[in-house]
């Protein structure tokens, strides 16, 4: 028996290990992970030990008295008999139980073995290790994932393909005009960008990978890295008969819809009172904030979940930070110090703010996330230099 049992031992699992050990020092603390390493921040893996960050810096520390378990792979839960099995059939009872079981890369339609899925550190050193010997890399995807590794790739020198399904990089997230400019800025970093295209076929030809995209064009790599997103690891919940959709559904605490199991981070779907919907958010200040949370209410602290999560990137020499529905179905405005290399673009729904996205301005999220939870607008033009980016 475990007081506290984590299934997943990724960012999530361990800042709920600090949140329970800041309501409870002594309480046995028990973590499956299918992986064969302890916890690690992932951002680095795209962003920092591309720039010469240490790997070693991305370990989490544990405190004493955690027992970590690698390489286990939970397959069921047992609500009623407060148990969770794995796949080698061995049962672990709990008190209290947190899923933080993170998502799954989604995969090509063509598969091939000489695809890297992107998303752990082994994803990481197999991708390193190719890039250390090999000069051509074709990327797959313009989100987050895909527009970082594209950048570190070619900022390290590789010769990048950067192929992308939708009209632009970013195009899911940023409005028109600032999505063709990530485009352009690309190609200026020597990029090959291929818009408006999705992948027919992954195949191989001697030591090279080929991928083909939808309009025929032929590329050769030595190696394949795909970033399309992830789907949550929801299906050890919906086994259970926990409310699933689009991740694990969670109330204002956390709880997955049994008094004594929680849910976390990436696979957590959860209501933003500053917004008026629930989300499921997958990145790093969702993951620890969530996280600690969590830890606190498995036990027994019951605070609500409001935080509102940001999300950052970094791609050459620009970079951004945002908070809210970052969306360009909405109405934006944007105001630009110089366009294009600093700015704040504000995402609107009729007199409320629902999203700011600071371009190369920094220490604002906090102003962002006030102006979202309390902020009406009446006259649009009152945005204008709200935020400080012209200071």
């Amino acid at each position: 028996m475990t007081r506290y049992l984590i299934v997943g031992g990724g960012m999530t699992g361990a800042a709920a290990i600090e949140g329970v050990r800041e309501r409870d020092a002594d309480g046995a603390i028990t973590v499956l992970t299918d992986e064969a390493v302890g916890p690690y921040d992932r951002p680095p893996l795209s962003k920092g030990l591309w720039k010469g960050q240490p790997r070693d810096s991305v370990w989490r520390s544990l405190p004493d008295g955690v027992d970590l378990r690698l390489g286990v792979r939970a397959t069921a839960i047992d609500p009623r008999g407060h148990a969770v099995t794995d796949e080698a059939g061995q049962s672990y009872a709990y008190d209290r139980l947190l899923l933080a079981t993170g998502g799954t890369p989604r995969r090509l339609a063509h598969d091939s073995a000489r695809v890297v899925y992107f998303r752990t550190i082994a994803d990481y050193d197999r991708l390193r290790a190719l890039a250390d010997t090999a000069s051509r890399f074709v990327v797959i995807g313009g989100g987050f994932i895909g527009s970082e590794l594209a950048a570190s790739l070619a900022a390290s020198h590789k010769k990048v393909s950067l192929v992308v399904r939708e009209r632009h990089i970013g195009a899911r997230l940023f409005p028109e005009e600032l999505a063709a400019f990530l485009d352009r800025f690309y190609r200026e970093h020597g990029v090959e960008v291929l818009t408006g295209e999705g992948v027919a076929a992954i195949g191989e030809a001697g030591a090279e990978a080929t991928v083909v995209t939808t309009s025929g064009r032929r590329l050769l790599a030595d190696g394949v890295v795909a970033g399309l997103g992830i789907l949550p690891n929801a299906g050890l919940a919906a086994a259970a008969g926990l409310r699933v959709g689009d991740g694990i559904a969670v109330d204002e605490h956390l709880r997955a819809g049994a008094p004594d199991i929680f849910a976390a981070g990436d696979v957590a779907r959860f209501l933003s009172p500053a917004l008026g919907h629930d989300l499921r958010c997958e990145h790093e200040d969702n993951a620890n904030t969530m996280g600690r949370i969590a830890g606190h209410n498995m036990a027994g602290a019951m605070e609500p979940y409001h935080h509102l999560p940001f999300f950052y990137s970094d791609i050459f020499d620009a970079g951004y930070e945002a908070v809210g529905d970052i969306d360009p179905r909405l109405e934006t405005l944007s105001d630009w110090v110089e366009p294009f290399g600093k700015g704040v673009i504000y995402y609107l729904k009729g007199e409320r703010v629902r999203g700011v996205l600071l371009w190369n301005v920094w220490g604002a999220v906090e102003t962002a996330r006030d102006m979202i939870r309390h902020e009406v607008v009446s006259d649009r033009d009152t945005l204008l230099e709200r935020i400080g980016a012209h200071e």
